[in-house]
């Protein structure tokens, strides 16, 4: 134990107070935390963690399923859960779905078979999921982030992703927009984007308008132009799109461009999470935001300090940006197709 005693001299907190640091670390204040962590990293001090697991069964490893990590969405929550988890003496086992439902349970077998303490889990639809029924029976701790259960009162971190996107419809309404559609990727691998439908929904049929069918792109990511044309060339052309998150609607800028359609003086385009990334292209996308960071650090205090089961709304807000702009009446006069490179 002469390697806990330096750490705590050198900490200036008793020996008892360094060990729980790395035991219960979660029982010790912040900045006392914080002290004990620095110390170990000045003198090199490894305590031997899986030794202390097995002895005392109390594990230091949170698992982490989210879809992607190709969308700086998920890469940003990551980033803000690792260290949130680190603060608390906790490192993370993350693993990605690709959106693919049926892969969630055997991801959260083989994490539980690694003995995580707490899961933070984006699953494809939290109201049809198998797996969280199971957790909850076992009371396994489990937070949610983006899902919005709406049958099961279950820990979720999200924003209000109905009311959200009914805001963006009213602003585009706003600027004379009528003829107004909503894009996303395959929609049975996404609640939310489910909710942020029927918010649309919601908006248009508030201003006396039809709304339209959802326009189903290929990917989460990748947007498919031809669907569009027909609505763009027709009698009453489609003036913006909104998209179910900005990936989806940067692929749209671009395949835009490549139609030659004009964004956004024949076509305003709207996304949602509100990445960097979309304000430093040329539109600059306008975006529904989320406090993505906030959500990831928030997760982690939520799963280490449980406050009952039940949904925790985050502020929205919308962007606005080049990528949208007064309704645009006349006629398409651009290619009619894409070019697939």
């Amino acid at each position: 134990m002469t390697d806990l005693i330096s750490v705590a001299r050198l900490a200036g907190v008793s020996r008892a107070t360094a060990a729980r640091a790395f035991s219960d670390p979660h029982l010790l204040k912040p900045g006392t935390l914080q002290k004990v962590l620095a110390a170990s990293e000045q003198i090199g001090f490894r305590p031997n963690h899986i030794a202390r697991q097995l002895r005392t069964q109390h594990s230091t490893t949170l698992g982490v399923l989210l879809p992607s990590l190709l969308n700086p969405v998920f890469a940003m929550q990551l980033q803000a859960m690792e260290q949130q988890a680190r603060l608390a003496g906790y490192g993370l086992l993350v693993a990605t779905s690709d959106y693919q439902a049926e892969r969630e349970a055997a991801i959260v077998e083989h994490m539980l078979h690694q003995r995580v303490a707490g899961l933070v889990l984006t699953v494809a639809d939290a109201d049809s999921s198998a797996l969280l029924p199971t957790l909850a029976a076992a009371k396994m701790p489990f937070v949610l982030t983006h899902n919005v259960p709406q049958q099961h009162e279950w820990p979720a971190l999200c924003v209000d992703n109905r009311k959200a996107i009914a805001e963006a419809t009213v602003h585009l309404v706003s600027l004379g927009h009528r003829h107004i559609v909503m894009a996303a990727g395959p929609m049975q691998q996404s609640d939310r984007a489910r909710l942020r439908y029927l918010g649309y929904c919601d908006a248009m049929q508030q201003a006396g308008l039809t709304p339209q069918a959802m326009i189903e792109m290929p990917s989460h990511i990748q947007s498919d132009f031809h669907p569009l044309l027909p609505l763009i060339n027709s009698p009453s052309p489609l003036t913006a799109v909104i998209c179910s998150n900005d990936l989806l609607a940067i692929s749209l800028l671009g395949a835009a461009a490549r139609a030659g359609v004009s964004v956004p003086n024949q076509l305003s385009v709207v996304g949602f999470d509100g990445i960097e990334l979309g304000e430093q292209l040329s539109p600059s996308l306008a975006s529904v935001v989320q406090p993505i960071a906030l959500m990831g650090a928030r997760a982690i205090d939520l799963l280490l300090n449980p406050v009952g089961g039940k949904t925790h709304l985050l502020a929205h807000h919308l962007r606005l940006g080049e990528s949208v702009a007064p309704a645009f009446h006349g006629s398409f006069s651009g290619k009619h197709h894409v070019t697939h490179r």
